[in-house]
């Protein structure tokens, strides 16, 4: 990477994380605190409360997405980061959960996601983009793990109204590394393999692989909110832990499930079986689902099934994207992965919602983990008939911006050489998109006709 690649990649990371943060720290406290305001006693509202975020940000990623196209990724960017920090103060001065969700809604709104992407892309060179991507995906992650152990903590030091003030302060901070680190691209255009395109969304939201992951990311991500709008208060009242020290129970099966985590993705990937992991995990997920509702007497069941549950979570969202670049066609992975992202989104307001209801209806969590153990069944039996995914890895190369040669044509030969599964060329982009073999394919030969074509 230039070293300006490496300061938008690593400032556009830190992006994420500060405003990822501000969302995951309420995850392990907002069921307890939350309850305590006027009209807190009524978990549906609490649940709405928890899932409004979600709501909102389905509904405006995509068109924020394609409005940076329009009008500069930096100011949509701007806005959302501003509707964030005005939503988090609105969330620190709720005196209701009415007002709460409010809050929550306007958070949401501030859907920043594709036009962070986009902008990456404008400053990323296409063999590094990959990189870039890991980097924004690790950031998520690492800032999930810390918030669980961080939050019971911090919650307890400034309650959840300093919570989300603490979040509006991380966003403005955010405001000003995007004003002061990001560098502006020279050249901002449309990119496949980061975007979402209106003219590819049939063809996606038609394809049958494309549709099994979409309902995964729904069902694993409703079943997170509907685990964490009841968790906290089962740690509470059945564990007797007070919310100060649920970290001890979060800090030791994030860590076992990290762990265990790393071998199975490694053995998916590298021998071929990716396909067999990820129902594995499914069927794990399936068995702490049934183990949370049907035997969770005392804490240390709490914790056996948690550990199952974060094992199991962690494999399929780190499985997860890797299919979809797989399984999408090579020039409509932004928009596979833009229709994915819309769907968690919407799982983490019906996950919460539901779950809140249905607490608020029969008193229980029982029913609750019931449901989510539906979803997995259904979620098995689509990923038993999922085709086997190629061995393969997505490859971009820069055809050149003078460029002016017959795309098909290229794709074609391209195509053609040892070890490429998929081509295509999109002259708008300058960009050539192959799938190939994840080892034994032959790069030189790829290069070679690409930098041939250039001068000619």
């Amino acid at each position: 990477m230039t070293p300006i690649e490496l300061r938008a990649s690593l400032g556009l990371a830190g992006l994420y994380a500060l405003r990822m943060l501000g969302m995951f720290l309420i995850l392990p406290v907002f069921a307890v605190y939350a309850g305590k305001l006027p009209g807190g006693d009524n978990h549906a509202m609490v649940g709405l409360a928890f899932g409004a975020y979600g709501l909102t940000q389905a509904l405006l990623q995509l068109p924020f997405g394609m409005w940076s196209d329009r009008v500069g990724r930096k100011k949509v960017i701007y806005i959302g980061l501003a509707l964030f920090a005005v939503g988090s103060v609105m969330c620190a001065m709720a005196d209701h959960v009415a007002w709460l969700i409010v809050g929550r809604a306007v958070q949401g709104a501030g859907a920043i996601s594709a036009a962070i992407t986009a902008l990456l892309a404008d400053l990323t060179r296409e063999e590094n983009r990959t990189k870039a991507m890991a980097m924004i995906g690790g950031s998520i992650a690492s800032t999930f793990a810390i918030s669980l152990v961080a939050a019971p903590t911090l919650a307890a030091w400034i309650g959840l109204p300093g919570i989300f003030l603490l979040t509006a302060g991380l966003t403005i901070a955010a405001m000003i590394g995007v004003k002061q680190i990001i560098p502006n691209p020279t050249i901002s255009r449309f990119h496949s393999d980061a975007e979402i395109s209106a003219t590819r969304l049939p063809a996606v939201l038609r394809h049958p692989q494309l549709l099994r992951m979409n309902y995964g990311v729904f069902a694993l991500h409703a079943a997170q909110m509907a685990m964490f709008t009841v968790m906290p208060l089962l740690l509470t009242q059945l564990g007797g832990l007070e919310l100060t020290h649920h970290w001890w129970v979060y800090l030791p099966v994030v860590l076992v499930s990290f762990v265990l985590m790393v071998p199975a993705v490694i053995y998916g990937e590298k021998k071929q079986h990716l396909k067999e992991v990820f129902i594995f995990a499914i069927s794990l997920m399936l068995l702490a689902q049934l183990g949370m509702a049907l035997y969770m007497p005392n804490l240390t069941m709490i914790v056996v099934w948690l550990s199952v549950y974060f094992i199991a979570f962690n494999i399929l969202e780190a499985t997860q994207p890797s299919l979809i670049s797989k399984i999408a066609p090579s020039d409509a992975k932004g928009t596979a992965m833009g229709v994915y992202n819309t769907c968690q989104s919407l799982s983490m307001f019906l996950g919460s919602a539901i779950a809140g209801w249905l607490y608020q209806q029969h008193g229980s969590v029982t029913a609750i983990f019931l449901l989510c153990a539906a979803l997995m069944v259904i979620w098995l039996f689509f990923a038993a008939g999922m085709q086997p995914p190629l061995p393969v890895k997505t490859q971009m190369f820069h055809i050149g911006d003078n460029w002016e040669g017959s795309a098909q044509a290229l794709s074609v030969k391209l195509a053609a050489i040892d070890g490429v599964k998929e081509a295509v060329v999109l002259i708008d982009e300058r960009v050539a998109l192959l799938k190939v073999l994840q080892t034994g394919w032959d790069e030189a030969a790829a290069r070679q006709l690409i930098e041939e074509t250039r001068q000619i």
